[in-house]
Parts: C-alpha cells; sequence; structure tokens
C-alpha cells in the first residue's frame, strides 16, 4: 500500500506550514492564549481562506469532501504548531452533522468559516465514558426541554451552536435512549462559563436549565443517537491522534536542536551516548504513533463498525504511551527549561497531556479495545 501523501494532501501541510512558520509563530501565538478571547479572528480567517473549514465538508454543501487522511495532514500541522483555534471542535461538530444527514444549511456555514461548533458531551460524573449521560432531554409539545449541565466542553464558550447529547429514556449509562441536538449558543436558559486550560486552549463548562429547542434541532431519530455519537467521537480521537503526531514531531526537533547547544563539560550533552539512545528511542515512539494515527485514519472509511473501534483504540492507546514517553523525556533532556513557559517544549508537553485525556485516555481505550469482538485472551 502506497502511505505516501497526494500532491493535493501535501500542498495543504505545506500552505498550513508555511501560515504557522510565518505568522502564527510561538510568540505570537502566546499573545493570542492570553489575550481576553483566548482565540484569533485574523488565524480563524486564514484557516478558512486556506479551505481548512471546508476540507472536510462534502462537496455539495460547498466542502471538498476531503476523508480521514486527509484530515490527519491538516491535524500533524496543527499540533506542530499547536494552534489554539478553535478548529478541532468545528470539525467534530460537523462530523455529527454529516453522519446525522440532512443538516445541508450548517455545512454550508462550516465550509465558509461562518459557523463555529462545540460538541457538549461530557459530564461530571462521566469521566470517558460518552453513554453516561444525565443531561434530560423532555419531550414538551413540538420540541423538547434540556436540562443539565456539560463540563469541559473544548470551545464551548467561542462556538455559535453546540452538538448537545442529553438522554430522553433508558438508564444513565445506556446506549438506548440517547439524542443528540443542535443548540444555539445563546438560546434561552443556557449559561456557560469559559476557562482557559493547562495546554492554552479554551473550554467550558455549559448549564442547560430547561433549554427549549424545536423538533428540528434534533439529530437524527429520537433516542438513536449513540451509533452517531460512538462514530464521531472516534473521529474526533482519530484527529487528535494525528494532532499528537505533529506535537510529538516538533518536540522531538526542539529537543534535539537543545541538545546540539546545551553545553556540559565543555561539550554539548548531545554528544554522551546515553542521551542519544534517549533520543533514538523517542523518534522510535514517534514514528510508531506516526504508523497507528494513519491506520486510525485508513480504518474510518470502513463499513465494519467493530474494526473501526478497535482500530481507532488500537490507536489512542499506543499514541498515548507514546506521548508520555516523548513528552517525559524531552522535558528531562531540557533540564529545568523543560517546563517554563519560555520554551515551546513546554507547551507541547501540556497539549500532549490534554490530548491524552480527551475523549478517552490510554486506560479507557485498551479496555475498549479488549472489550472489542475478536479479541482472545492466551494462554501462557
Amino acid at each position: 500500500m502506497d502511505f505516501n501523501f497526494t500532491q493535493e494532501q501535501q500542498q495543504f501541510s505545506d500552505a498550513l506550514r508555511r501560515w504557522v512558520d510565518k505568522d502564527y509563530t510561538f510568540e505570537h501565538r502566546k499573545k493570542i492564549v492570553y489575550s481576553e478571547k483566548g482565540v484569533s479572528d485574523d488565524a480563524w480567517a486564514t484557516l478558512v481562506e486556506l479551505g481548512m473549514t471546508a476540507l472536510p465538508v462534502p462537496e455539495a454543501q460547498g466542502g471538498f469532501n476531503g476523508s480521514a487522511v486527509d484530515m490527519l495532514v491538516v491535524m500533524q500541522e496543527l499540533g506542530r504548531g499547536i494552534v489554539v483555534e478553535p478548529y478541532f471542535a468545528t470539525v467534530l461538530g460537523a462530523e455529527f452533522l454529516k453522519l446525522a444527514g440532512k443538516q445541508d444549511a450548517l455545512l454550508e456555514q462550516v465550509a465558509a468559516g461562518e459557523l463555529k461548533l462545540a460538541c457538549a458531551l461530557g459530564e461530571k460524573q462521566s469521566r470517558h465514558d460518552l453513554s453516561d449521560i444525565a443531561t434530560t432531554a423532555r419531550a414538551n409539545g413540538d420540541g423538547y426541554i434540556i436540562s443539565g449541565t456539560k463540563t469541559v466542553v473544548i470551545h464551548g464558550a467561542q462556538a455559535d451552536r453546540l452538538i448537545v447529547s442529553a438522554r430522553n429514556g433508558g438508564g444513565q449509562r445506556d446506549t438506548d435512549g440517547i439524542s443528540l441536538f443542535v443548540v444555539p449558543a445563546d438560546a434561552a436558559g443556557l449559561t456557560r462559563r469559559d476557562y482557559r486550560t493547562i495546554d492554552g486552549q479554551r473550554a467550558a463548562d455549559i448549564a442547560f436549565a430547561n433549554v427549549p429547542v424545536p423538533a428540528s434541532a434534533l439529530l437524527g431519530e429520537a433516542g438513536a443517537g449513540w451509533d452517531i455519537l460512538d462514530a464521531a467521537a472516534d473521529y474526533g480521537a482519530t484527529l487528535l491522534c494525528a494532532e499528537a503526531v505533529g506535537a510529538m514531531e516538533a518536540l522531538n526537533g526542539a529537543t534535539l536542536e537543545y541538545m546540539k547547544t546545551r553545553q556540559q563539560f565543555g561539550v554539548p550533552i548531545g554528544k554522551f551516548q546515553a542521551l542519544q539512545h534517549r533520543m533514538a528511542d523517542m523518534f522510535m515512539q514517534l514514528e510508531q504513533a506516526r504508523s497507528m494515527a494513519t491506520l486510525a485514519a485508513v480504518k474510518m472509511a470502513s463499513a465494519d463498525a467493530d474494526e473501526r473501534r478497535r482500530t481507532v483504540s488500537a490507536a489512542k492507546a499506543r499514541i498515548g504511551q507514546a506521548m508520555k514517553y516523548v513528552g517525559q523525556q524531552a522535558v528531562q533532556l531540557h533540564g529545568g527549561m523543560g517546563v517554563t513557559n519560555e520554551l515551546p517544549a513546554a507547551h507541547h508537553f501540556k497539549r500532549l497531556t490534554m490530548i491524552e485525556l480527551t475523549l478517552g485516555d490510554t486506560d479507557h481505550h485498551l479496555a475498549r479495545f479488549i472489550a472489542q469482538p475478536g479479541f482472545k485472551k492466551t494462554a501462557r
């Protein structure tokens, strides 16, 4: 199989890399992170101009119908530049719209960069189990009343609309009885508490106090939203795996450069064989992670849901292990400077830490992988 990127994919990658290197430098990013909004309208406009918001949207809605492999190229570059704009949240929301169908108008707005989305899925008690939903959607005439609280909604306060999971049937952890809704961010009874996360991104806790929504806000069928939620979460995890590869690539490069310049006993520390071995191990971890991220992106097109779940969980777990190793080794090789905000290494490490915890950590995906059909325990 040919794992080389196509000419179009390489063009997307090159365009993003040039923009990051020229206009989204580390110092520029820090100014954005510590600004009141925490995001940049100019940066978002550039992403739109480069076609990034249109990439995952079907052609019928003004997009380029990009696959998960196409998105892998984009997310790697955004990870390398530790970009803090609400791109991931928006394209993940767009995946919900695509899977649900009949959302042409919203997808057209996403493609044009006119609509930012966020996915309000997690709750205080749910940890990584997206079926653990206490938020309720009560039928009310021709619509629904949503009540509950969603936590750590990535770019929840920057979104124009929210994809919300709520329960209108079944037990709190049942996969049956889950419904998905598109809710305007300014809906009556909806409040958002915005804050900055440790990696410089923005997140929000969102409370729904008897928020009324029309029947048209429902994605798919009432009570049958789990398959869409499960598939979209796997898509999101795949994008995060790709972003992690880009961040690890940048972190490895920064560490190697530091070892060439930092001197001890009159020579660069990169001359010490023990540290060379560490760099070799970091490189192997990165390449294994790259392979798994590519495999997950390829398998997203599979019609077999079990195969998709198995591959995505294997990738998220293996890349989670790689992120921990590469991040910790990079910090140690940088010495005390590795945890200071003055160096990009610390920011990459923090971003990798947050990626590992988003949409299921390593332990969660290991357990999910084991639970998939076809996994067999071998007797010793």
